[in-house]
């Protein structure tokens, strides 16, 4: 008995002893993270579980805030709005987290990333996101950004949460979406065909109705599982196995493990991939020029990531896997094979290489006519690869190799045009690379070099550098030769393709005071070789500047001016000139931005934005401009409308105004606006429970001066164009 009570009593003794230790050594952080609670300097919702409430982003003001651009439906907002929404769903954590994580997510610079590291390192994991105010370079705007896509979690949390299985099936990030929306005036491509030179004319072969279903259920540093089908509008609903119709026209899926002893990540199903600065790899996140000045310039190597967008032809289909070869290294191993849309052509002379070519591949995913059916997933696309990288131990120098090789059942053939005469040909392409980052002290080196096998090089190199507390500055050089090939590569560019390229960029952004920011980029590039509508060697040049004041976190005024000097031929005219020659084109614009919540369930957004742009061919300027008045507002915690009243008026189509619209969650929308008219659209979300959320969204634009919309089999008798969209989400 003596025995057990001195067991105890010593048991008791150690105990205090560890707690009054961990009390001694970090009496400093709790007494810090006190005041912070108790004056609520940061976030005011609190629950017993956690030590805050992670409110859901506003994914709309941060587009507009970091990504916008002006003139432009080249920034994959889709991709952008299911990554964001990703980290949401499954948030970064702050303990573990590496440098190409952080740098992932696009809202920190280099410096910030660097002084989390070294506090991380210096007083071990984070006790409450609050603490991020105690680390230099967090400011409360820097927080309020990321505080919905970070978590602060000890150590691995999946070993305690049972067998993989069992993990799904609990899983609170578990949602089935819903999603249909349609036209309400009926277009030319849905009436009955006539006859024209005794043939029916072309019409859509679906009803108008666009369906989607979506499911995910995924875990950080865990898993996903999930699944998409889309139909559509104009699509038919097919069930057809030995074509690949599985009822909705697009089907995808996939199944993602992560942190398995040496296996890091496996893959099957539709993925990603991600390497070194995009030269070979590079689908998912990826921004390039934008209001965001410094942090989009940089890629990151997330590696291998889980496919659940809509786009059908940026993901790889099959199975990839990264392995921790040791402490510092890491290789990842995939192939993909599936059959992409082309339009395959005979060869008509019998002294051609090929018997069977297509002149390029078709990335609409559009399957609505009996053409456009007779093109699907004709080609077949076989690619494999991998990547081996090492990153010491700091994390401040990384190096990898990367190898892709690229080969279709059918030869690839350009028109013999001589903008094509450097364009890939035959029925592969194999592609290596190297890239690296390095670390030091406030700068931040990076960069990737490729060669297909071509011959062509192609090369981006930067370097990011805070030059102060208040001033970061970046700059970029790129070239891609005219013969450089790549399929899946995205890095940097102008073009919508790295090809034909060579560009220095400058960036620079500044806070003189507090609330106060400056951003602004000037990028010089050629093109040396001719490109589509541009018949000789040219270049050009865009610039920006952005003033951006912030009196609150919600409040926002931003006004920016940008002017792009791009090449491009100018048309005939039959006069002056019989055929069209090379010249430019200069386009100015100017966006001003407010965004004010006059109440706590009230929030409202002025834009006004427009453009002028003028040939170097003597003619006057011609102009266009929108005004949007935003309104958002929430009664309830049940229910939330969100509606919208723009006028718009541009000269001609190339100068229509292309405006960011809210949409229902996981979509987007960004109409493109010319001619003279309104545009109107409302949005109700609806939260009928814990499970179950609606939404119900209506738009329209009314044209004046106009007796039909659109144009081809979109065409529409009358002024008018509306759409309803509604959606359904249940949470399990």
């Amino acid at each position: 008995m003596k025995k057990l009570v001195t067991l105890s009593f010593l048991l008791i003794n150690n105990l205090i002893h560890q707690v009054y230790n961990l009390l001694i050594c970090n009496y400093k952080r709790i007494l810090f993270l006190l005041v912070i609670i108790n004056s609520q300097l940061l976030i005011t919702n609190y629950t017993q579980a956690q030590d805050y409430i992670r409110r859901a982003p506003d994914l709309d003001r941060l587009t507009q805030e970091l990504f916008a651009e002006i003139q432009s439906d080249q920034v994959p907002y889709e991709d952008l709005y299911e990554t964001l929404l990703q980290y949401y769903q499954t948030p970064i954590n702050l303990n573990t987290a590496t440098r190409e994580e952080l740098r992932s997510l696009l809202l920190l610079t280099e410096n910030q990333i660097t002084t989390l590291l070294r506090h991380r390192e210096a007083n071990g994991d984070l006790l409450s996101v609050y603490e991020l105010q105690s680390i230099e370079g967090y400011d409360l705007r820097t927080i309020n950004r990321i505080l919905p896509f970070m978590s602060v979690l000890s150590g691995s949390q999946n070993a305690a949460r049972g067998s993989l299985w069992q993990r799904i099936a609990r899983e609170e990030n578990n949602a089935l979406y819903l999603r249909y929306e349609r036209v309400l005036q009926q277009r030319q491509g849905y009436t009955p065909p006539t006859l024209f030179q005794g043939r029916p004319t072309t019409r859509y072969l679906g009803s108008p109705d666009k369906m989607l279903i979506r499911y995910r259920v995924s875990h950080t540093k865990d898993f996903s599982l999930g699944f998409s089908l889309e139909k559509d509008a104009g699509e038919q609903l097919t069930w057809n196995p030995k074509n690949g119709q599985f009822g909705a026209d697009y089907v995808s899926a996939h199944f993602l493990v992560q942190e398995r002893g040496r296996l890091k990540t496996l893959a099957l199903g539709d993925y990603q991939l991600q390497f070194g600065q995009g030269l070979l790899l590079s689908s998912g996140l990826g921004v390039g020029k934008g209001a965001e000045t410094i942090t989009t310039l940089r890629r990151s190597s997330v590696g291998v990531r889980a496919y659940s967008s809509l786009l059908e032809n940026s993901f790889f289909r099959g199975g990839a896997a990264t392995v921790q070869v040791a402490p510092t290294v890491q290789a990842t191993g995939f192939v993909s094979h599936k059959n992409v849309d082309a339009n395959l052509q005979q060869a008509q002379d019998s002294l051609a290489q090929f018997d069977e070519f297509t002149s390029g591949l078709l990335l609409t995913g559009f399957h609505r006519t009996a053409s456009e059916l007779a093109n699907r997933h004709q080609l077949a696309e076989t690619v494999g690869g991998g990547n081996l990288g090492y990153t010491s131990r700091s994390g401040n120098l990384a190096v990898a190799a990367t190898g892709v090789f690229t080969h279709y059942g059918t030869a690839l053939l350009r028109r013999a045009e001589p903008y094509n005469r450097f364009e890939l040909s035959g029925k592969q392409n194999l592609a290596l690379s190297v890239n690296y980052s390095y670390v030091w002290r406030n700068l931040l080196l990076f960069g990737e070099s490729a060669r297909s096998s071509s011959g062509g090089l192609g090369t981006v190199n930067g370097l990011l550098a805070s030059l102060g507390p208040t001033v970061d500055a970046a700059v970029l050089v790129r070239h891609y030769d005219r013969n450089f090939h790549t399929i899946y590569g995205n890095a940097f560019g102008e073009n919508t393709r790295n090809i034909n390229e060579t560009g220095v960029y400058l960036g620079l952004k500044v806070r003189p005071v507090a609330r106060w920011e400056v951003s602004a980029y000037y990028d010089q590039f050629s093109f040396p070789w001719l490109r589509y509508r541009a018949s000789a060697p040219t270049d050009g040049h865009d610039a920006l500047l952005r003033l951006a004041f912030t009196p609150s976190k919600t409040n926002l005024l931003y006004v920016q001016l940008r002017q792009r000097l791009k090449p491009r031929d100018l048309p005939a005219d039959g006069a002056t000139r019989p055929v069209p020659l090379p010249g430019e084109q200069l386009r100015q614009s100017v966006l001003l931005y407010y965004n004010t919540a006059p109440a706590p369930n009230l929030e409202l957004r002025t834009r006004v934005q427009a453009s002028r742009l003028r040939d170097d061919d003597g003619r006057a300027w011609r102009r266009g401009y929108v005004l949007a008045q935003d309104l958002s507002y929430r009664p309830n915690s049940v229910l939330r409308l969100t509606a919208r009243y723009s006028l718009f008026d541009s000269d001609d189509y190339d100068t229509r105004q292309y405006v960011y619209e809210q949409d229902v969650l996981l979509a987007v929308s960004i109409p493109a606006l010319y001619g003279q008219g309104t545009r109107v659209y409302g949005i109700a979300e609806v939260r009928v429970n814990r499970a179950i959320t609606l939404w119900l969204r209506y738009a329209e634009t009314r044209y004046r001066y106009q007796t039909t919309v659109g144009s081809g089999l979109e065409t529409i008798q009358g002024p008018l164009r509306g759409e309803v969209k509604a959606q359904m989400r249940v949470k399990f």
